[in-house]
């Protein structure tokens, strides 16, 4: 039985042995090796996931969750292939700037780019029919239940054909939780050595290692189990507790609520059949579960259900989220969908919304960047373009290239007439923005420092689709 393994060396620093999870999903994994002979001794690092390689970047730059627009079919892969060889076909031959900032820049930019790309995606799609026709869900009553709409955006029904529901909750769902014994926090009765523990978890085992050291107290080897565990990322989050008394105590508690018709539980910990030295379990009482995984209970137009999460669709039209319990029968929230034109008016918001996170992202590097400030005024240059349409729409554009949202304005223009066509400067104005996000994503370094080497032969070169390594480069430098 393959056993994934945890373990903390004198640095602390968590190691990962998916093996089980490699046997299956190899082509997932980048072989990230370094070697290097010094005195003759070879070095090699572990194998590390692409994802993480990636998520390292996002969490240090541009912490951005995915969405289901960062997904692509061959056809747009490839079309992002040919458009970059064509755009390295005739570029002159460049060396960056590669300092940290430098760095810094060009990966927080994509991922703002991409981020205002997936806004706008988000609100209905990006083709001209349906661009900013995404339909809003409301509810009535959000500290009980709060509503989106995920059904078909395409759809020629309108906002009183889709129907409401009222929603009251009974239960929350929530997770497994186990609290470990209260231990003196200056001392330790531990003896000095390895010692290791099984957690289980999604039918994968994975032991953690750890050891402990003369002089070690109890809150010491807590925070360090508790950091292993955090650092792993297998659905269980650590924290140490204390009780203003000098004592502490490890406290796991499991990501996922709710519990399957087939479970006991979310994770089991033991170490019976460990490598390394048992008794740590015991001796930190973590194997009891203090609090059971329970389902969410509610009720929908009178008719009760159960959900293993406080998060659910009904009828794939909307996406449901479970606030607060109901306080009687009678308290209740109701789920619909806004009216066209407040739809309308929230998808723009929105989008304006996007917008400013974009142009205040790429401000934060105009003084350290000298081509960071070309960015900011290609962009003020589209918003200008626009600026009397957008103006009489209630959008009025700052100095600094950021939008301000007159509302009630916003909302009597979608309401005179026809809103989709009242709006139609501001979808215009989006189209714009779509084709500047792609322009910044497919090449990053155009706006990073850099020195021109020599120009290429015009209409007689190769393509040279590998230009763009350079950006790719940078998100393994110093990781592998």
């Amino acid at each position: 039985m393959y056993k994934n393994r945890i373990s903390v060396p004198v640095q602390e620093k968590a190691m990962l042995y998916p093996l089980r999870w490699l046997a299956h999903n190899k082509t997932d994994f980048v072989d990230c090796m370094i070697s290097r002979m010094k005195g003759g001794a070879f070095m090699a690092m572990n194998n590390f996931a692409l994802n993480n390689v990636y998520n390292t970047y996002l969490t240090t730059y541009a912490p951005k969750g995915t969405t289901p627009f960062d997904t692509h079919k061959k056809s747009e892969l490839r079309s992002v292939y040919n458009s970059i060889v064509k755009m390295n076909k005739d570029a002159p031959l460049t060396i960056p700037d590669t300092s940290k900032e430098s760095q810094k820049f060009a990966v927080s930019i994509k991922e703002e780019s991409r981020g205002l790309y997936n806004v706008i995606a988000s609100l209905g799609g990006i083709d001209e029919e349906s661009m900013l026709n995404k339909k809003v869900a409301y509810s009535s009553n959000d500290s009980i239940a709060s509503a989106k709409y995920v059904g078909d955006n395409n759809s020629e029904d309108n906002s009183a054909d889709v129907p409401s529901f009222e929603i009251s909750v009974q239960k929350l769902a929530g997770p497994q939780v186990n609290t470990g014994d209260y231990l003196p926090s200056s001392k330790s009765s531990m003896t000095p050595g390895d010692y290791s523990f099984d957690v289980g978890v999604n039918d994968l085992n994975y032991e953690f290692q750890f050891s402990v050291a003369n002089g070690d107290t109890n809150k010491n080897t807590q925070d360090k189990l508790s950091r292993l565990i955090n650092k792993s990322n297998i659905g269980i989050t650590a924290s140490v507790l204390e009780d203003g008394s000098g004592n502490s105590a490890l406290k796991l508690m499991s990501n996922a609520t709710g519990l399957p018709d087939d479970k006991t539980s979310l994770f089991t910990i033991s170490d019976e059949r460990t490598s390394k030295t048992a008794g740590s379990v015991d001796y930190f009482g973590i194997a009891d579960t203090t609090r059971f995984a329970n389902n969410a209970q509610f009720s929908l137009n009178g008719q009760s259900r159960t959900a293993s999460s406080n998060n659910f669709t009904v009828e794939k039209t909307y996406e449901i989220n479970l606030n607060g319990i109901s306080s009687d029968s009678e308290d209740s929230a109701t789920i619909g969908l806004k009216t066209d034109t407040e739809s309308l008016t929230e998808n723009v918001s929105h989008l304006i919304t996007g917008y400013n996170s974009f142009i205040t992202a790429a401000n934060q590097y105009v003084e350290t960047q000298p081509k960071g400030g070309q960015l900011i005024s290609e962009m003020k240059s589209i918003s200008s373009y626009y600026k009397s349409d957008l103006q009489s729409a209630g959008l009025n554009i700052n100095d600094d290239g950021t939008i301000d949202v007159n509302k009630d304005l916003l909302t009597s223009s979608v309401e005179e007439g026809n809103g989709k066509e009242a709006l139609g400067s501001i979808k215009n104005f989006t189209n714009s923005l779509v084709r500047k996000t792609n322009q910044v994503s497919l090449d990053p370094m155009n706006y990073v420092k850099k020195t021109i080497v020599a120009y290429k032969n015009p209409g007689k070169n190769f393509s040279s689709p590998y230009t763009s390594s350079t950006y790719s480069g940078m998100m393994f430098n110093s990781y592998c």
